[in-house]
């Protein structure tokens, strides 16, 4: 019979609640003296992220929370990418291309090899970039003309909280007109009151922030085509389609929005929304090369090769460029209808679910734009949108509650998501829960809790 030697002492087999480090608050003001068993730094940093929410009951959120293992696997595989570095990282850059490519022809730009575009990290970047090329030429324009150019002003109706910064950041007026009663978004017939020689452009949204229906951006070209041939003012548009650039061409192929509009200058969209791509993943295209200034386009050397840039930012990883790419062949354009479609669904079950209990309005089905559902109070029953929210967190979900912008601030509203890995079972649960939230409150429970938005975003 074989004879095993014991081994004394526990060196490597000590638990990681009993190590020093779990032994005491970890260090929130100083670096630690000494280094610590990256195992017990792992499992310690995982436990205390388990105190932010589920990502998948984030109904709020337009992000992606939900990623295959593959994408997992190429963005771990892609870590020390550094997306700028093109000389280094030719291939990563050219995905970027093919990217950009295929998003021009999925927006039907008219120019082919001419259609300029880059990624960012995000449609906010990628909207300022936009902006910033509109009072460029803008600017140019003028000045060629002996026209003073010192008051850009943009036009828009309630927008996200990206133009407001692009705005007060880059020296632009933010001209936002109010909603007037029962809209949601501009309507083509206000602009002729807000638009001037000073005008830089005019920015529709495909896919409203508050509500998640679309701006009439066809009828917003006509506006402009008929205030040009009363005024002579030739005023483009920037479409922030940050949601609907992604949905809109697979479940509403027909609806003309894009490069198809000649008046239509510039898209921004967020792969990292609708387009299924990891965070950080946005981008920008303009219909032709010539509508982006050459003086935004910087040229560096000193990485390797001359690399022309235009960003906010300089450094950051390629694996969202490359998940992008993975999702867009993988899917195809079917495989997006399929994805976009079921979300849409979910998202009429759901606002059939709510009109079946009686209690609410709905300002948006999720019939027409977003995957979504946007909805407010029948009346005054004695409790507020903002209880729902609140109880609703004791199940973990997160449904924010808010007032509509300006011309409308009076009218809060609740407004729900639906992201691809949100299936029809959950949104049935959410469901039961709410019925269940309103049974409570009816009763006289779960009352009183903040009353003002609780979600800031």
């Amino acid at each position: 019979m074989p004879l095993h030697r014991v081994a004394t002492g526990t060196s490597g087999a000590d638990d990681v609640f009993t190590a020093p480090l779990a032994e005491q608050p970890l260090p929130k003001s100083r670096i630690p003296d000494d280094p610590s068993d990256p195992k017990v730094v792992y499992d310690l940093l995982r436990s205390e992220l388990l105190l932010d929410g589920n990502s998948a009951q984030n109904l709020a959120t337009f992000c992606t929370t939900y990623n295959g293992d593959e994408v997992k696997r190429l963005m771990a595989d892609a870590l020390d990418k550094n997306m700028v570095d093109k000389d280094e990282y030719p291939q990563t850059a050219e995905i970027e291309r093919r990217c950009v490519r295929i998003l021009a022809d999925l927006w039907n730009a008219p120019g082919g090899p001419d259609t300029m575009g880059c990624s960012t990290t995000g449609s906010s970047e990628a909207a300022m970039l936009g902006g910033l090329a509109l009072k460029w030429r803008w600017r140019k324009a003028r000045e060629a003309a002996g026209k003073p150019a010192d008051k850009p002003n943009l036009v828009c109706g309630p927008v996200q909280v990206c133009w407001e910064k692009f705005a007060r950041y880059f020296d632009v007026e933010l001209r936002q007109i109010p909603l007037e009663p029962g809209a949601t978004g501009i309507r083509p017939h206000q602009l002729a009151h807000y638009v001037d020689e000073n005008t830089i452009g005019v920015v529709a949204i495909l896919g409203v922030t508050f509500t998640c229906d679309y701006e009439p951006v066809a009828e917003i070209a006509g506006a402009l085509d008929a205030i040009q041939a009363n005024t002579g003012l030739d005023v483009p548009i920037h479409v922030d389609a940050a949601s609907g650039g992604f949905v809109a061409p697979f479940v509403r192929p027909d609806l003309v929005w894009d490069f198809r509009l000649d008046r239509v200058a510039s898209i921004n969209s967020s792969g990292h929304k609708y387009g299924l791509a990891p965070l950080t993943c946005g981008w920008a295209v303009w219909r032709a090369a010539d509508l982006l200034p050459e003086e935004l386009i910087f040229r560096v050397d000193y990485l390797g090769g001359e690399m022309p840039t235009f960003a906010l930012n300089f450094s950051r990883p390629g694996g969202e460029v490359i998940a992008q790419y993975f999702n867009l062949l993988r899917l195809g354009r079917e495989g997006y209808r399929r994805v976009q479609q079921s979300c849409m669904d979910t998202a009429q079950y759901l606002a059939g679910r709510l009109r079946d209990m009686k209690v609410f309005e709905l300002l948006y089905d999720g019939s027409s734009a977003l995957p979504a559902v946007c909805y407010t109070l029948h009346g005054d029953p004695g409790f507020t949108l903002y209880d729902i929210t609140e109880q609703l967190r004791t199940r973990g979900w997160q449904v924010p509650s808010y007032p509509l912008p300006a011309g409308r601030s009076s009218t809060v509203v609740q407004r729900v998501l639906v992201r691809h890995g949100i299936s029809r079972d959950e949104i049935s649960l959410l469901a039961d829960d709410i019925e269940a939230v309103l049974a409570k409150l009816r009763a006289g429970g779960g009352r009183g809790g903040p009353q003002e938005p609780s979600f800031h975003h």
